[in-house]
């Protein structure tokens, strides 16, 4: 009688051990299928980035290059000394997209983490910079359309240049102060990644701060787009069929193409922030609606399409 306890524990022992060792390798299996696909996933945001931001690197250079030799015959106007700007923070965004192109095709970040924020960061003060001259641009232009003047008078080419200063001031020290104090600190300096600071948005402030820097994005670019729109159709109702001709449709046109690249390059960006701040899990998606903001570096090739044309197709008639 003694025996059958023993037997009974000696078959639980002999049941049970198949079981865990079932489930012991259901796991490791689901394991390496989880790790599996997220290597993969990862692979193919690299690969995606690297073809987005070589493509920016190489479109935006020839861009650069040609609207610099348009600008060097022109007068500085209000609008110029705007669009200087905005070919300068073009080109000091292009200076550190080999950057990204280098970390997306090795994958890992050899530098140092503070090289890491500062590549990082331009891609917002680029953002920044570029939207709020583009505001500049416009209201500007809807001024002159409203007081229905042709010139403005020059000493507002001297509240451009201060506008324009005062802008890069606040951008630089907002973006620098982020950067210092707050960007990256849940990194570590011995990390082979960049560009993944998804965490620096979990407390409720810099959340909220998003929520709203978002939002302004998004309501000032479709007002102004509007307006411009607005504006062209009350000047072809004026000209009809001779509007192509007017100075001051062709400069509301100039507008409005500054106004479109303001919606298709940073709208997409922002209203995707405003889900991805409830979803942190899509950060890989989030870099890459990012990247597509950096198309903006093409705006100048979009306004002279034509004469860019020209340039880059001598005796060709187009």
């Amino acid at each position: 009688m003694t025996s059958t306890p023993m037997n009974t524990t000696s078959s639980a022992v002999t049941l049970t051990t198949p079981m865990n060792t079932t489930s012991s390798a259901v796991a490791l299996t689901t394991s390496a299928q989880n790790k599996s696909t997220g290597n993969r996933e990862d692979d193919e945001y690299h690969t995606l980035l690297a073809v987005i931001y070589t493509t920016v690197l190489l479109i935006g250079t020839t861009s650069l290059s040609i609207t610099i030799h348009f600008m060097k015959s022109r007068t500085f106007s209000t609008t110029s000394v705007a669009v200087v700007n905005l070919i300068f923070a073009h080109f000091l965004f292009l200076l550190t997209v080999p950057f990204r192109i280098y970390y997306h095709v090795a994958q890992e970040w050899s530098l140092n983490l503070s090289w890491c924020k500062v590549v990082s960061s331009m891609v917002h003060i680029h953002m920044y910079i570029s939207f709020g001259i583009y505001i500049v641009i416009l209201v500007t232009r809807l001024m002159v359309f409203y007081r229905d003047s042709e010139q403005l008078p020059s000493s507002r080419r001297i509240y451009a240049r201060v506008a324009s200063v005062m802008l890069w001031m606040i951008v630089l020290m907002i973006v620098t102060y982020i950067i210092y104090f707050h960007y990256g600190k849940s990194s570590n300096d011995t990390s082979l990644q960049c560009f993944r600071f998804g965490r620096e948005i979990e407390s409720p402030a810099p959340r909220v701060i998003n929520y709203i820097i978002s939002t302004l994005f998004i309501i000032v670019a479709v007002s102004l787009t509007g307006l411009q729109a607005y504006v062209l159709c009350l000047l072809y109702r004026k000209h009809h069929q001779c509007c192509t001709s007017q100075q001051d449709f062709g400069a509301q046109q100039k507008s409005l193409t500054f106004a479109l690249v303001m919606v298709v390059c940073f709208i997409p960006y922002h209203i995707f922030r405003l889900y991805y701040l409830e979803h942190r899990e899509l950060e890989n998606l989030n870099e890459v609606f990012l990247s597509l903001t950096t198309f903006n570096c093409l705006d100048m090739l979009v306004l002279f399409r034509r004469r860019a044309c020209l340039v880059c197709l001598p005796g060709k008639s187009i």
